[in-house]
C-alpha cells in the first residue's frame, strides 16, 4: 500500500513536507512504547502510536520507517514536526483509534512485523 492510499483508507491529514506516492508500505507496528518499536519492528514499517513526542519521530528514524502514524486526533507540535521534515519522515494524524487504525491496515494487507514469512 502506498502512503496515498493509507492516507485516504485511515482519513488521515499529512502533517510534513515529505509525502512521497511511491513508498510502498508492507508493515505497521502499533506502540506507545518506543523501546519496544525499537527491540521489535522491522525496519520500513509504518508506527502507529498515540504518544506524540520527539522520541516517535527519533525512533522512526533510526529503524527506517518511512511514516509515523498518530492515532485519536493527536497532534504532534511545531518542534516535532519540523524534526521529522529534518529526517525526511511522513507524519501523519488521524482521528481513529489505535485499534481501528491497525485493523484498517491488516483488512487491506499490511501485517505486522512477526507475522510475515
Amino acid at each position: 500500500m502506498d502512503l496515498l492510499e493509507m492516507k485516504e483508507l485511515l482519513a488521515a491529514e499529512i502533517l510534513t513536507d515529505e509525502f512521497d506516492e511511491d513508498v510502498d508500505i508492507t508493515l505497521a507496528y502499533a506502540t506507545d512504547l518506543m523501546s519496544d518499536a525499537l527491540a521489535f519492528a522491522s525496519d520500513n514499517c509504518a508506527l502507529i502510536t498515540g504518544l506524540v513526542n520527539s522520541q516517535t519521530v527519533r525512533t522512526a528514524e533510526m529503524k527506517d520507517f518511512p511514516c509515523v502514524i498518530y492515532t485519536r486526533g493527536k497532534t504532534p507540535d511545531g518542534e516535532i514536526i519540523a524534526l521529522a521534515n529534518t529526517f525526511g519522515l511522513c507524519v501523519m494524524r488521524t482521528a481513529l483509534s489505535t485499534f481501528d487504525t491497525c485493523g484498517l491496515l491488516y483488512g487491506k494487507g499490511i501485517i505486522g512485523p512477526n507475522n510475515h514469512g
